[in-house]
C-alpha cells in the first residue's frame, strides 16, 4: 500500500466519520427544533383561548350602561393589536418573542384594569355569566403561564444543544439559531405597595 493510498483512505475515513457525526447532530437539532415549534403552538393555543373569551366578556360588561367606556375601548383595542402580531414558529428570535410578549402584555394590563373597574359594579359582580367568564379567564391565564414556562424549558434545551461543542460547529453550518425566551413582565419587577 502506497502512502498516497493510505492518505486517501485516512482522509476518506475522516470524511465519512464527519458525515455520520454531522448527520446525527443535524437530526438532533431538527428534533429539538420541532419540540420548540410544538411548544410554541401550545402557547399560541392558550393565548387564542384568551382572545376567544374577550368578546363574550366585553358583551357581558357592555350590558351595564354606566360601565366605563374607556376601559372597554382599551380592552377592545388591545385585543385588536394583539391579534395583528403573529410570530411564525420558524422565526422565534428573541426580538420576535419580545414583541409578541409586549403585545400580549398590553392586553393583560387592559384586562386587569377591566377586572379592577368591575369591582365597583355590584350587579356585574353578581352576574352569573360574568362570574363564569371571569373564572374561565383566570384559568386561561394560569394555562398561559404553564405553557410559557414549558416553552422556556424546551427553548433552553434547544439553545443549550446548539451552542455546545461539537454541535456549535454544525448548528451555524445548518442554519440553526438561538430562540427567544419569555421574560418576566416589567411590572413584575416593582413590588406592590401595601398600605394599612
Amino acid at each position: 500500500m502506497t502512502s498516497t493510498t493510505r492518505n486517501l483512505l485516512i482522509f476518506g475515513g475522516i470524511a465519512l466519520l464527519l458525515l455520520f457525526v454531522g448527520c446525527g447532530r443535524y437530526n438532533g437539532m431538527v428534533a429539538k427544533d420541532q419540540e420548540v415549534k410544538s411548544s410554541w403552538a401550545k402557547v399560541q393555543s392558550q393565548y387564542q383561548r384568551r382572545m376567544d373569551l374577550i368578546p363574550n366578556l366585553v358583551s357581558t360588561v357592555k350590558g351595564y350602561a354606566d360601565f366605563e367606556k374607556s376601559t372597554l375601548t382599551a380592552v377592545i383595542e388591545a385585543r385588536a393589536s394583539a391579534t395583528k402580531l403573529t410570530v411564525n414558529a420558524d422565526d422565534l428570535s428573541p426580538e420576535k418573542i419580545k414583541q409578541f410578549q409586549a403585545s400580549q402584555g398590553q392586553l393583560s394590563q387592559a384586562l386587569g384594569r377591566l377586572m379592577v373597574v368591575s369591582e365597583q359594579y355590584p350587579n356585574l359582580k353578581a352576574n352569573d355569566q360574568f362570574l363564569s367568564l371571569q373564572a374561565e379567564l383566570s384559568g386561561t391565564e394560569n394555562r398561559i403561564a404553564v405553557a410559557r414556562n414549558d416553552f422556556n424549558s424546551v427553548v433552553q434545551d434547544y439553545n443549550t444543544f446548539i451552542r455546545t461543542f461539537p454541535n456549535s460547529l454544525f448548528s451555524g453550518m445548518f442554519g440553526f439559531k438561538e430562540k427567544g425566551y419569555f421574560e418576566a413582565d416589567a411590572a413584575a419587577e416593582k413590588a406592590p405597595s401595601v398600605k394599612f
